[in-house]
């Protein structure tokens, strides 16, 4: 936790309260959108900065192509395909309407182009080579989706068709993309360089990337946009400012400009508007507790894993952060047993909670000296 922090920390005893300084911050501006469905998450602490109808169903359109190119690198990482495979187009994938990239039928075209096809050019019939190139069939292929996705936590996901075709059956949520976002950037990253790519020259014909965030100094990298009449103008989006990462998606804009400006807005102010902060170290002493009867007179409370959080940049001192447990505790204590709960307290967002353990193991005070000390609570009238 930085220094600022921990010196503004005080505490109580029994349920102890580490509560930082709620100077009179001014309320921090969180915003609104004009989107029908939009999250905004962070990319390292995984909280939710935004969020309007995060879990309700919606068509996804040709963001549904960011799961195919999920397939396509786990295919390429175990070896299934390379870059330099050729893949033949079929009829079928060269008769499909929308988006094109204008692959022949008949022909074979390198997976890497192919690649290129469906993140810049958005190519439908891109994405039914690719499909039938792994799995054999479209509608096999999109098997294989739904079966990767409910193994990412996308359960509120179904997909019908590799591009995102319209189908009533062919849906996800914001809070699925949003976790598709990250998982793609966190398991496939060394192919993420794709997505920043502003534009796409195959048969002769150049294609500009269609994420407008790209364009506008907003720190953008990728991700895909979508769009339906049914869905409106939709958008997955990425981008780092000072080290920082979050995801965006939007669905169910209006326009091509709207989608432009809101999207850039709302990642400008996602990626300006937060600050991380590295709260505590796995094994770190979050506080020592009290131990009755033991070798040692307290045992520290440690946290399992590493604590970062996200919070508000104009509301960081209102941060308040407990420790709870039911003290003191009776010896003996065993290093790694539970023994209490931390939360944290985020202004405007949430509440975390994470288990606190016993750092060490606290042995039974000896017969006499546990005789003793029994003896001196029962004089404090302690039981």
């Amino acid at each position: 936790m930085p220094k600022s922090l921990i010196n503004q920390l005080c505490f109580c005893i029994g349920v102890l309260v580490l509560l930082v300084t709620a100077h009179h911050a001014r309320a921090a501006q969180f915003s609104q959108s004009s989107a029908s469905h939009a999250i905004m998450v962070d990319y390292d602490t995984g909280m939710v900065l935004f969020q309007k109808n995060a879990d309700e169903q919606m068509p996804t359109s040709s963001m549904s192509k960011v799961m195919t190119m999920y397939m396509v690198f786990e295919a390429l990482e175990n070896g299934q395909l390379s870059l330099n495979t050729e893949l033949p187009v079929s009829e079928e994938a060269w008769r499909k309407g929308g988006s094109k990239m204008f692959v022949e039928a008949g022909k074979k075209v390198a997976v890497e182009d192919l690649i290129r096809g469906v993140i810049v050019q958005s190519g439908n019939d891109a994405t039914i080579v690719l499909a039938e190139g792994i799995a054999g069939s479209e509608s096999a292929f999109a098997e294989t989706m739904n079966n990767t996705a409910h193994a990412l936590g996308m359960a509120a996901s179904n997909f019908r068709n590799a591009s995102g075709w319209p189908d009533p059956d062919h849906y996800s949520t914001p809070r699925d993309l949003a976790t598709l976002g990250k998982a793609l950037i966190r398991n496939h990253g060394q192919y993420y360089h794709y997505y920043s790519e502003r534009e796409f020259t195959y048969n002769n014909i150049r294609q500009p990337n269609r994420n407008p965030l790209l364009y506008r100094d907003v720190g953008a990298d990728g991700i895909k946009t979508g769009r339906t009449e049914a869905a409106g103008y939709g958008l997955i989006a990425s981008g780092t400012q000072d080290g920082r990462r979050v995801v965006l998606v939007v669905n169910g804009l209006d326009s091509e400009r709207e989608r432009a400006n809101e999207s850039a807005r709302l990642l400008r102010w996602g990626l300006s508007g937060f600050r991380n902060f590295d709260l505590f170290a796995a094994g770190e002493t979050v506080e020592n507790a009290a131990v009755s009867l033991g070798q040692k007179d307290t045992v520290p409370l440690v946290l399992g894993d590493a604590l970062r959080v996200t919070v508000p940049l104009n509301l960081q001192n209102d941060l308040r952060v407990e420790v709870v447990y039911h003290g003191p505790l009776q010896a003996p204590v065993q290093q790694g047993t539970e023994i209490g709960l931390l939360r944290v307290h985020v202004p405007r967002l949430e509440t975390i909670e994470r288990p606190l353990l016993a750092g060490e193991t606290i042995g039974e005070q000896g017969l006499f000296k546990r005789a003793l000390s029994r003896a001196l609570m029962l004089v404090r009238g302690q039981s």
